[in-house]
Order: C-alpha cells, then sequence, then structure tokens
C-alpha cells in the first residue's frame, strides 16, 4: 500500500536528517581547518596562552585515544570511528526529532573527521595520529572533534534522560505500513 503521509509531512521528516547532515559537514570542515591551522602555526613546538593557567593552544600529534590510551592500536580506532560513522548513519533514518539531530550532527562530524585523520594521516593508512592543539591547563589536549563528540554526547544523554524520542513517538512509521481499518460497512 501506499505511504499515505503528504508532502508537507515526509519533508519535514527528512529536515532533522538533512540538518544533521549539514551540521557534521561543519563540524568535519571546522575541525580540519583547525588541524590545518595548527599544523602550520604550532608545528615549531610554541605555545599561545590563551587564558592563562587554564587554556593553551599546542600542537599534539596523538596516536592513542583520549589521554593517549591504546597508542599501540591505532587501527582498532579507525575501526571504532567507522563503525560509530555507519551507526550514526543508520540510526538517522528515524530521525524525527530536531534536537537529535543536533547531537547526531555533532557527533557524526567528530567521528567522520578522526576517521579522516586516522586513514589519511602519518605515519599510515589506519594508523595516522590525531591532531591534537587545544591544552585545557595541563589536564588533556583536545580538538574541534572532541569538543563536538562531548557536546553531542552530553545533549543526546539528556534527551535520553527527559524521554525524547529519535523518531516519531506517536507510531507513524508503524501505521503508515499498515492498510487502514474498515469503517464497517462492506461494497459486497
Amino acid at each position: 500500500m501506499s505511504d499515505e503521509r503528504g508532502p508537507q509531512e515526509t519533508s519535514r521528516g527528512r529536515r532533522p536528517r538533512a540538518w544533521m547532515i549539514v551540521l557534521a559537514a561543519v563540524v568535519l570542515l571546522v575541525d580540519q581547518a583547525s588541524k590545518f591551522w595548527a599544523m602550520s602555526a604550532l608545528s615549531s613546538g610554541e605555545e599561545i596562552t590563551v587564558i592563562p593557567r587554564l587554556l593553551s593552544l599546542r600542537l599534539l600529534l596523538n596516536p592513542g585515544a583520549a589521554f593517549s590510551l591504546g597508542e599501540g592500536v591505532t587501527w582498532v580506532f579507525a575501526l571504532a570511528a567507522a563503525g560509530a560513522v555507519a551507526g550514526i548513519l543508520y540510526a538517522s533514518r528515524r530521525l524525527r526529532s530536531p534536537a537529535w539531530g543536533v547531537g547526531l550532527g555533532a557527533l557524526l562530524g567528530g567521528a567522520t573527521s578522526h576517521l579522516l585523520d586516522r586513514l589519511f594521516r602519518p605515519p599510515a593508512f589506519a594508523q595516522g595520529h590525531v591532531v591534537d592543539f587545544i591544552d585545557y591547563g595541563g589536564l588533556f589536549v583536545g580538538n574541534v572533534a572532541d569538543i563536538a563528540l562531548t557536546g553531542g554526547c552530553a545533549l543526546l544523554f539528556l534527551l535520553s534522560v527527559r524521554g525524547i524520542p529519535l523518531g516519531d513517538a506517536s507510531g507513524e512509521e508503524r501505521l503508515s505500513s499498515t492498510p487502514p481499518a474498515s469503517s464497517g460497512s462492506s461494497a459486497a
């Protein structure tokens, strides 16, 4: 049976996914541009103080995950990032919530940027180092993708706690594939 949703409903359902993709592209571009800047401006080992003792900029090529953990298994992080990107794209097929679109877009952009670093940066394919350059008072060093990933995770956690669904809570997706109930009168 054909989909009985009107064109306005169908386009409204696609809009959060489109905005998710746009946000992911913005995160990816800003992250990669900032890493390009960091590689050129900070490569000589200099440090730029932004807020004394709290925030500075210094280049760090990270072969591991957060806090440089897992330095010898960089290829695992490439696989994890690829899985995250695939999982987000798969989940977004049900996306109807603009807020979930923002959270998933931030995650998709950050994960895609990290995946590109892992795949195409030195020392080798699928063993690349992530470019980190935002030093948080000596606690850890990150990048724009890390900010997007952290913000996206926090938003998705809040949406989950508040019970805001990813897809249509009314069950419209299930109902659109079932034939309408008969009105009680038959034509034969």
